[in-house]
């Protein structure tokens, strides 16, 4: 320690003496660190003996702890905290009187090709304690009337987009705000979930509750502008051996003060770290049940099952089984996504799935549902994405005594199924089950569609069971780029395509074909997907016969949004359609996705 500094501490420079600051101006202080952007504007430069008080210590994960300046500068734009990474448990403690010298470094969470923004923060440290048991700066409030209602400039075109080297207005936008209090000790008080307890101790909540709310607690992502600026992540510093994190589900409340240093992570980004938790009130959120289909109806449904193979415990089986005779009701056809083969994940080149349907439609009939029947294709090995190994496709399942299957032979993985007009003018598949254009590259390491033929009182129904391209290589809401960029979009736009071009062969023939469209398409109901799924007006999403604030199938960083969807050719006029709220909202996972149900009369 500098003999200046020493002089300047005694004389009581961190309790905010005038004096003091005048006996050492030129000291470098956090806010010179964090400045008025980004990126800090001494990034790569050695800084040494900053004042500060510990505001948080993480003794796990990216080890380390926060400090701050209780001497604020007077500038929105400039936070008073910083993060240092000691990269082994510090030997620090809240409320330690600090002075810190090392790196001062921009460190993106995911790397540079994520997109993510940068935590500043200080590396390679040399700590010095003056003194302990020192009150914690006052944390600054996070609420529904601090955040703004606008949530990030435009970046700039200069800067391929970049918001980085743009000046803060925390009044102006949400991102803007939250980066101004980078590391700062922050609090927010009680808080509705929006994103439940996960199984990496975090849960989000909203500070905003009005916010595109739902009936249901959630917060409801309905555009491209609505990304919810009331959305944070909250985690605890508690390591979870001295303390469980809290099980909560959407809607329930986590009560009281929740206080902590802002810190900026990979899966997620801004993010209250939790030095003091606040306790979470059950609300009592209760799994929907989707009303039976009546006697003339057909019923067909669409459910994830999240990479389901006969390794998978048997209570994972049962509870998807009775998920789909007491949610949703036994429906008649059942398109099943992430069925894996028969050994799960297990490289060896198993392509068959016949051991996984077994295991469930077994699991389903001891539920008290119907005996069904399956039907699909197997694919090749490692060549439609997902776990390697493990060989998702695309399942019909379907109850004989409700519905019949078509069954025309010849389909296989490389084998593309057709359009023909058959009997009394009416549209029918060349092969059934088969797979729509599987040599198509907008198929590459991706599902290819299942089309499968049925009969539902002596009149075909067509359905195409899909599961597209993920969102993986996507940039985050949180990106530095603004807009984000969303690259995946260009494959399912030219998946979308190739259904759509297929759907309207059926139409061609017939168009009073009832085409039914269905399956994890991995895209939102607004998205340019959708658009080319419905180009020429061929299918129409039918999650958009709800309510806006109840379409949603899936729940990501507190955004109860749309990704599991069916469409309906024009033939299907009148229908009724539930989005079955049974996973995506609940601490407790069967699968990560709500299945969806639509009934009409063919």
């Amino acid at each position: 320690m500098s003999a200046a500094v020493a002089a300047a501490l005694a004389a009581g420079l961190l309790a905010g003496s005038a004096d003091a600051s005048a006996a050492d101006a030129s000291q470098v202080r956090i806010h010179d660190i964090q400045g008025n952007t980004r990126v800090s504007p001494l990034v790569g430069q050695q800084v040494a003996d900053v004042p500060g008080i510990v505001t948080g210590v993480r003794t796990y994960g990216s080890k380390g702890f926060w400090f701050q300046d209780p001497q604020a500068d007077g500038d929105a734009a400039t936070s008073e905290g910083v993060f240092v990474f000691t990269g082994s448990a510090p030997t620090v403690a809240v409320g330690d009187q600090v002075l810190v010298s090392g790196t001062v470094t921009e460190y993106v969470p995911g790397g540079t090709s994520s997109g993510n923004q940068s935590l500043t923060e200080i590396t390679k440290p040399t700590v010095s304690v003056v003194s302990s048991g020192n009150e914690v700066p006052e944390p600054v409030t996070v609420s529904a009337w601090s955040v703004p209602s606008e949530y990030a400039p435009q970046g700039d075109p200069a800067a391929a987009g970049s918001i980085n080297g743009l000046a803060l207005e925390p009044r102006e936008y949400a991102l803007d705000f939250y980066e101004s209090l980078e590391g700062s000790n922050v609090t927010i008080g009680t808080s509705r979930v929006v994103g439940a307890t996960d199984p990496y101790a975090e849960l989000w909540v909203t500070v905003k509750p009005w916010e595109n709310d739902n009936r249901r607690g959630g917060t409801v992502y309905g555009s491209y502008e609505s990304q919810n600026t009331g959305r944070l992540q909250i985690q605890s510093l508690t390591p979870l051996a001295e303390q469980p994190f809290p099980k909560a589900n959407v809607g329930d409340v986590l009560a009281g003060t929740t206080e902590g240093p802002l810190d900026f992570n990979q899966f997620g980004g801004y993010t209250l770290t939790a030095r003091t938790l606040g306790t979470v009130h059950d609300r009592g959120l209760e799994r929907e049940r989707t009303r039976p289909q009546r006697s003339g109806e057909l019923a067909v449904a669409t459910y994830n099952v999240e990479n389901l193979d006969p390794s998978d415990p048997q209570e994972k089986f049962d509870a998807l089984a009775k998920a789909v005779v007491e949610n949703l009701a036994s429906p008649d056809i059942l398109a099943l996504e992430e069925i894996q083969d028969d050994n799960g994940a297990k490289n060896d080149g198993t392509v068959g799935s016949g051991q996984t349907v077994k295991k469930f439609t077994d699991a389903i009939a001891a539920a008290g549902g119907p005996a069904y029947e399956a039907r699909s294709v197997d694919p090749q090995n490692n060549k439609d994405g997902g776990e390697p190994g493990g060989n998702i496709r695309q399942v019909f399942l379907f109850n004989p005594e409700r519905v019949s299957f078509t069954d025309r032979a010849g389909g296989d993985a490389t084998t593309p199924t057709g359009v023909v007009r058959g009997e009394r003018g009416r549209a029918a598949l060349t092969l059934s089950p088969g797979r729509i254009d599987p040599a198509n590259t907008a198929w590459d390491n991706s599902r290819k569609p299942l089309a499968g033929e049925f009969s539902f009182r002596g009149k075909p129904v067509f359905v195409i069971a899909n599961h597209f391209g993920s969102k993986g290589g996507d940039e985050s809401l949180v990106s530095h780029h603004q807009p984000p960029n969303r690259s995946s979009e260009a494959k399912r736009l030219q998946q979308a395509q190739a259904v759509n071009t297929f759907v309207k062969e059926l139409l061609k023939a017939d168009r009073r074909a009832d085409v039914v469209v269905l399956g994890d398409i991995n895209d939102f109901e607004f998205s340019q997907t959708t658009k080319a799924l419905t180009d020429g007006k061929a299918l129409y999403p039918a999650v958009k016969s709800l309510p806006r604030s109840e379409r949603y199938s899936y729940v990501y960083q507190g955004n109860s949004q749309v990704l599991d969807q069916i469409l309906t050719s024009p033939s299907i006029r009148d229908f009724t359609y539930d989005s079955v709220h049974i996973n995506a909202e609940f601490s407790d996972q069967n699968s990560d996705h709500d299945p969806q149900v639509l009934r009409f009369r063919p």
